[in-house]
């Protein structure tokens, strides 16, 4: 499979370049961030100085062409509550983290001049589109998310606006790889019996390898997704040090990225 991001600059991986969205990942990349979130770290939510982070905001804000008062962002709670975006709803999170849309973890439109945004360090960016209705989507999906079925919802909900089953095309962005995702028994109980030998590698002394990328696909497969019309990255997270930020890896001192979708 082709990768689907390619670097569109130092601070950002684009896309659906042959739809009329903007859409991508940005890197680590060519920010004013300091140790240890150097130096495009996107994330109020860490201990990172609000100034360096807003400034980044307005670096990537100005080669979109989209200003941060059309951006909107979720709380992410690690949930799978999904919001539909308004107009009124423009840069919701943008400045302020207090003022993101409480407990959602998606978020969907068909409104044009908006962003949606969310924060990533691990967890899995899916982007959804539908070109025909123009309906668009952004999840943020750790392995709670993950395993209570956020790709399923989000197909879901966007179907029961108007998208089409057939014609919706998902996106899996960068994260962890599952040769670096170790986790325990707890996380593996909560996979659904039927994909657990599809998705997870047994270790010694109860760990397994969790592939979250893998598990979205499946969900998405079994949601009714056309497998043609998903996209999964190699990128990963955990070992591509100079291009991301990684919570596992940075054994959570670290920034985060910010991935986006907007119809143009």
């Amino acid at each position: 499979m082709t990768e689907p991001f390619k670097h569109k600059s130092p601070r950002q991986m684009m896309c659906l370049g042959e739809y009329s969205v903007t859409a991508g990942i940005t890197t680590r990349q060519n920010g004013y961030s300091e140790v240890p979130y150097d130096s495009l770290n996107m994330g109020l939510h860490v201990e990172d100085c609000k100034d360096h982070v807003l400034r980044n905001r307005e670096s990537l804000a100005d080669e979109l062409q989209i200003p941060l008062n059309q951006w909107v962002m979720a709380e992410q709670v690690h949930g799978t509550d999904i919001h539909v975006v308004k107009k009124e709803d423009g840069g919701r999170g943008a400045f302020d983290k207090n003022e993101s849309i409480a407990n959602a973890d998606g978020l969907i439109t068909n409104q044009k001049n908006l962003l949606l945004a969310a924060f990533y360090a691990d967890c899995v960016p899916l982007l959804f589109l539908d070109p025909k209705t123009q309906w668009i989507g952004l999840a943020h999906a750790g392995w709670k998310g993950t395993v209570h079925g956020m790709a399923e919802k989000m197909i879901t909900k966007l179907t029961e606006q108007g998208a089409s089953l057939n014609d919706i095309i998902m996106v899996i962005g960068p994260s962890i790889s599952q040769r670096n995702y170790e986790v325990d028994q707890h996380v593996i109980d909560h996979i659904p019996e039927e994909y657990k030998e599809e998705v997870s590698i047994s270790k010694t002394g109860n760990k397994y390898l969790l592939g979250l990328k893998e598990l979205n696909k499946r969900l998405a497969l079994d949601t009714g997704l056309n497998e043609s019309h998903i996209y999964q990255t190699d990128l990963c997270t955990f070992e591509e040090d100079k291009l991301f930020y990684s919570h596992r890896r940075d054994h959570g001192r670290t920034g985060r990225m910010l991935a986006y979708i907007g119809l143009e």
